[in-house]
C-alpha cells in the first residue's frame, strides 16, 4: 500500500482524520514545501509474555510493612 503524503497545515487540519486511518494500519506523511519531514505511523503493543522478569525482580518479605514515621509524616499519613 503505497503511503499518502499531506502537507503540515492539512495534517493539523485533520489530525484526528489521519490517526484513524493510521489505526488502520495506514502509514501517512507529512511534508513542508513538498519535502517529506515526518511519518505517522501506529505504536504495536509489545506483546506482554507472563513471567519474562522472572528473577530480576526481588520483593522483600516486609513490603507490606507499615512506613517508618518520618516517611508516613512526609506524605501526611497520620500514624498511631
Amino acid at each position: 500500500m503505497p503511503m499518502d503524503m499531506v502537507n503540515v497545515h492539512e495534517a493539523k487540519t485533520h489530525l484526528s482524520r489521519l490517526l484513524s486511518r493510521v489505526s488502520r494500519g495506514e502509514e501517512i506523511v507529512i511534508a513542508r514545501d513538498g519535502q517529506p519531514v515526518a511519518k505517522l505511523s501506529a505504536v504495536s503493543a509489545r506483546e506482554r509474555k507472563p513471567g519474562r522478569l522472572k528473577g530480576r525482580i526481588h520483593i522483600g518479605k516486609d513490603f507490606d510493612a507499615p512506613l517508618p514515621k518520618a516517611i508516613a509524616k512526609a506524605f501526611g499519613i497520620r500514624t498511631k
